[in-house]
């Protein structure tokens, strides 16, 4: 699964990389993580405030970290929709 984390590099955007990070490895989760921080980029997502999430192109989350429970659930919830070639 594709998670991006948005945002400019503010130490929330930073914690909220290792977030994801954690929770991925912790569920035992394979993610391709992506830090966008293209200003451009983030507004075509439609995110006005960071930091963002967005789990396979869908933005799950805007403004502020997240709590693990909640990057859990997202994981969880990608980890379980079935995908369509490849």
């Amino acid at each position: 699964m594709k998670v991006e984390v948005l945002g400019t590099g503010c130490m929330n955007c930073k914690r909220t990389v290792q977030l994801v990070e954690e929770t991925a490895r912790a569920q035992g989760v394979a993610i391709d993580l992506a830090k966008v921080e293209d200003i451009q980029k983030i507004m075509g997502y439609g995110v006005m405030a960071t930091p963002a999430v967005v789990v396979d192109g869908v933005v799950v989350h805007a403004g502020g970290i997240p709590t693990r429970e909640k990057v859990t659930e997202w994981l969880t919830r990608a980890a379980a929709t079935p995908r369509c070639c490849g």
